[in-house]
């Protein structure tokens, strides 16, 4: 485990030249909103990524980096490896390597510090459906299995878990897309127990609707654009972000 992050940019360099696809950009939003919680503490975040992708439509993997900083608050910062691979462009498998800078402290602070009780570092597995023409139905399933989880009274992670289904539509020129997530651990808040996405019990946390139209501004100058607006009842907040992309 302490090689996985050397490991996986080696990866990258070595794909990159069969690479059929490499993609590069950022996007601005006005708040950094992720399954229900504020991680851009109350600013604009600029969130730039990069990509390669090798295969077809039927088959294809993706190794790629992104990020999130916030304007005006340099502790919230976040730089995540993945790995996703994709069958038919709607059933995806996606492993992803979480990690906040500015908010580890101590060992955790340390990029190459893997040992499981001290190391920064996220690791996910996630299962989704992005839906199809005929099936405009989207359906995710994530789950931590290393890393700096919520924790357990007896000190294991939680492992924690995440399902979130949503629906696609179209209205005139503008995407629409309306979801639902929710954690599925039950911490034991006597026991000082607390969840991965800040909720005492297991249920609802991230509930909104979505709109995304790409603006035209000029004959050769496009921008997509998307507004959100998304509740936590859990935490009892709502949130509306809005992004740009590069």
């Amino acid at each position: 485990m302490k090689k996985f992050s050397i490991v996986f940019m080696l990866i990258c360099l070595g794909v990159s030249v069969r690479a059929q696809e490499f993609s590069l950009g950022c996007d601005f939003f006005s708040r950094y909103i992720w399954r229900g919680l504020d991680l851009g503490g109350r600013s604009p975040s600029i969130q730039p990524y990069a990509s390669l992708k090798i295969g077809s439509a039927d088959h294809s993997l993706t190794i790629g980096t992104w990020g999130a900083f916030s304007v005006s608050n340099t502790s919230n910062e976040e730089i995540d490896l993945y790995a996703n691979y994709s069958y038919k462009e709607c059933l995806n498998v996606l492993v992803t390597d979480y990690f906040f800078p500015g908010l580890n402290t101590g060992a955790k602070e340390n990029y190459f510090e893997w040992d499981s009780d001290s190391t920064g570092h996220v690791l996910e597995a996630t299962l989704s459906f992005t839906g199809t023409g005929e099936l405009p139905f989207t359906a995710l399933f994530a789950m931590n299995f290393y890393g700096n989880d919520a924790r357990k009274s007896d000190g294991d992670i939680f492992m924690s878990k995440y399902i979130e289904i949503g629906y696609k539509g179209e209205i005139k020129d503008t995407e629409l897309n309306v979801f639902a997530g929710a954690a599925l651990d039950n911490p034991d808040q006597e026991k000082g127990e607390s969840g991965y996405y800040l909720n005492r019990n297991a249920g609802i946390t991230n509930l909104g609707v979505k709109l995304s139209k790409t603006i035209q501004v000029s004959e050769t100058f496009r921008v997509p654009m998307q507004c959100s607006l998304i509740t936590n009842p859990d935490l009892k907040k709502i949130y509306i972000a809005l992004g740009i992309s590069f």
